[in-house]
């Protein structure tokens, strides 16, 4: 807070605290900030506070205070498996209320009333009763509901969400094992839990984990945490390893212009027979349907539907009942991106979207049969109104741009005029729920052959930590969303100005009111064909830095989510998919947060470059973590031998983005690749004089020395290649998300190189042979 922006009240700073609004932040020179008043007023008015005098400042405090008591039951609850909880119901002082739960498998029972000696409250003139009830440890994990029948004869029952998580999520017990091709298949959709997989493991779940939540590091030391191996419930049976590749960036003979699915199919069947348990690739969610694509897959439209880019038009089952004519036109449509699959230059993800658009309009006005109709009706059932809603604005910004162009009577989906449009869009709407259909089974296929291939998880997806403000899902829900606010990061050592990322964070008043719907329906729909997850920046599921509309990054404030509830809601989701958890917790995270995942099962991620000691040396590897991924680099990095070539450097010097002399920064990277080699030489893991290819394949065994449960390779460094993916901090100045792969002499390197590559089998077998498989 400047000196001259007024102070905060007491009590606004107590409304604040009711809300999860912090007050205070530590800086990056480790001095504490005052939140300004003008942020507190806006952060609390975007989470639909209105506050314009003192006067409404003490009601707010007032409602706050009897929201719980002016309704029966809380808008949802989210508890763990394995611990009684006691839930409050708030009914007319004196009048009797029975309370039961409706499971979702359709049983019925009556929870048994505890004792509460809470007085009675006058809330809005009538004195309102305190009786709690509890629920049982054994309760089945699941979407449950909670009915309450209050007075002597009620006619219908006020009603409550009730979702029983796990307490735990364990890793599978084939993680890092070998199994037979034939055995493995993907769970029905109605089986849950790892031991659904392959039929041979039990599931188990921990019930000595840390109960509560654990908002503050007091809490964390008291409950026993210290350490996030302390905290962990069950160490892996298992190791496993895996590929991490830019799923867009990798392209076969038969692509057209960017990765797709059949090549995703093609490399998890490779690497699967190489014994790989994984493939993490980025995040497949949709981007705009037409003009110009946003590059970044980490800003999407939409987090929950998939961007059909990724499709091979020509595995769609219909194509095979084509004519020769119509056939034709898909071929032609292909040629005019076959050139671009050799060519190592920027990918260009709008002329190969123009040509794969045109093929799949062909394929659909071409028909189906009456059970693949079937088929694609149920499919749409399903997905619901979700679906529906995300191709109603996928056929709107067809007809009309960019949403900011939109006819005013369009911005509101929810009105009639909304309403009217689609009933004219009927087939485009049709059009673009087919592809979600016809992606939704390449990547089912893609997940069935890599566990067939003998992959213990199979395709690690990628979830990205917000989207695009003028996306499908601001349009479609904009309820669920502080619309007044961007998310960001405030002032540090690399930007002294902060961040603001400009993407709309979910309210999470909201999220409690419809028991995280829409959480619970993108995890579930991302994990459908998945056996694992990495959550980027999870720590958006704890707090995120809000900033105001007009204000700057340095005027932002942290807003508290529910994480218990939210954390609980992931994993319920996962287990249900058989699938692991990774948290991308990198940066500045909040100790006890680390402690709080791991006692959940949720995996970490640590990279070699940023694990050190308290002196700056590299961290021995026998004390990484081992509930987390760990790789050697990431995609906002080089590959490993433009990292070792000091590219990093290089880069940020060429775009002005250095905040320190290019001199002194070349220095401290020169030191730091020094102390690696030496550690790693520590460790008999290099010679004197190595090669970079040597270089490279001993930092990945000195990572595959760690008792970290998987551990990632990525395919830039098992194909040589130089160039940075991503260079944060940059817009246009870097052409981010456009590189294809390539080896170090800049050719092209093709899905169907992958099998004979040298320089990848050597990195491959370096790493089972670090692990012992």
């Amino acid at each position: 807070m400047s000196d001259s922006a007024p102070a905060a009240s007491p009590e606004l700073l107590e409304l604040a605290h009711a809300y999860g609004v912090s007050t205070t932040w530590w800086d990056f020179h480790g001095q504490q900030q005052e939140t300004s008043a003008a942020t507190l007023q806006a952060v609390l008015q975007a989470l639909g506070v209105s506050i314009q005098s003192p006067e409404d400042i003490q009601q707010a405090i007032k409602d706050h205070d009897l929201a719980p008591w002016r309704q029966v039951l809380p808008p949802s609850l989210v508890i763990r498996r394995g611990f009684t909880h006691q839930v409050a119901v708030h009914v007319p002082d004196g009048q009797p209320v029975r309370v039961q739960i409706h499971t979702e498998d359709g049983d019925l029972f009556d929870l048994i009333q505890v004792r509460d000696d809470t007085p009675a409250r006058l809330v809005d003139d009538q004195w309102v009763g305190q009786a709690s009830f509890e629920i049982p440890a054994d309760l089945d994990l699941g979407w449950h509901e909670m009915l309450a029948w209050v007075g002597p004869n009620p006619e219908e029952p006020e009603r409550c969400v009730l979702a029983c998580t796990p307490d735990h999520l364990d890793l599978p017990t084939t993680l890092g094992r070998r199994r037979s091709a034939t055995s493995v298949l993907t769970p029905p959709s109605g089986e849950v839990g790892f031991g659904a997989i392959d039929g041979t493991d039990e599931v188990t779940i921990g019930e000595e984990a840390v109960k509560a939540d654990l908002p503050e590091l007091s809490e964390r030391i008291e409950h026993g945490c210290v350490s996030n191996d302390d905290c962990s419930l069950s160490d892996p049976t298992g190791r496993g390893w895996g590929l991490m590749a830019q799923l867009y960036s990798v392209r076969s003979k038969n692509s057209w212009g960017v990765g797709d699915c059949d090549d995703l199919k093609e490399m998890v069947s490779f690497f699967g027979d190489q014994g790989a348990d994984f493939l993490l690739v980025n995040p497949l969610h949709a981007a705009e349907p037409c003009d110009h694509m946003t590059q970044s897959p980490y800003l999407p439209v939409t987090r929950r539907f998939v961007n059909p880019l990724y499709i091979r038009p020509e595995n769609i089952i219909e194509v095979a009942r084509l004519d020769g004519p119509t056939r034709s036109l898909i071929s032609w449509a292909w040629e005019e991106t076959r050139g671009m699959n050799t060519d190592p230059s920027l990918l260009d993800r709008d002329i190969a979207w123009k040509a794969k658009k045109e093929a799949l309009e062909t394929i659909f006005a071409a028909g189906r049969s009456r059970s693949r109709q079937r088929d694609f009706e149920r499919f749409r059932i399903n997905e619901g109104r979700g679906l529906e809603r995300f191709a109603l604005w996928c056929a709107l910004t067809e007809k009309y741009g960019d949403i900011r162009d939109w006819p005013k009577t369009m911005r509101d989906a929810n009105s009639a005029y909304v309403a009217n449009e689609a009933r004219h869009l009927r087939d485009r709407i049709d059009f673009y729920a087919w592809m979600q259909w016809i992606v939704d089974e390449q990547l089912r296929d893609a997940q069935r052959e890599a566990r067939a291939s003998g992959m213990a998880l199979g395709i690690m997806h990628d979830l990205a930590v917000g989207i695009h403000p003028q996306g499908a899902d601001v349009w479609a829900h904009p309820e669920a969303f502080a619309t007044s606010i961007g998310v960001g990061a405030p002032p540090d050592m690399y930007n002294q100005q902060g961040q603001d990322w400009s993407q709309p964070p979910w309210n999470p008043t909201y999220l409690e009111q419809v028991a995280y719907e829409p959480l619970r329906q993108m995890v579930r729909t991302v994990l459908r064909h998945a056996g694992a997850l990495r959550v980027d920046h999870i720590l958006g599921l704890f707090r995120l830095w809000w900033i105001p509309r007009g204000m700057s990054p340095m005027e932002g404030a942290y807003v508290r989510y529910n994480h218990e509830a939210m954390v609980g809601v992931l994993l319920l989701e996962a287990y249900r998919a058989g699938a692991v958890i990774i948290g991308e917790d990198l940066g500045t995270v909040e100790p006890w947060v680390r402690d709080y995942l791991a006692s959940r099962g949720v995996l970490g991620t640590s990279v070699l470059w940023f694990e050190n000691q308290h002196d700056g040396w590299p961290l021995h590897p026998e004390h990484y973590r081992t509930l987390a991924l760990s790789t050697v680099n990431t995609h906002d990095l080089p590959p490993t031998a433009g990292y070792l070539a000091d590219e990093h450097v290089a880069v940020r010097e060429r775009l002005g983005l250095l905040t320190e002399p290019v001199e002194v920064v070349r220095s401290q990277a020169r030191m730091e690749r020094d102390r690696m080699l030496m550690r790693m030489r520590e460790h008999g893991l290099l010679g004197e004089d190595p090669t970079e290819r040597e270089t490279v394949e001993a930092l990945y065994r000195y990572v595959s020395k760690t008792p970290s449960a998987l551990i990632g390779v990525a395919l830039v460094d098992g194909v040589g290649e130089r160039r940075t993916q991503n260079q944060p901090g940059t817009d246009r100045e870097y052409p981010n998300w456009c590189v294809p792969l390539a080896d170090g002499s800049g050719d092209a390197v093709m899905v169907e190189d992958l099998p004979g590559n040298v320089r990848l089998d050597s990195l491959m077998a370096a790493v089972r042979d670090a692990m012992g498989q």
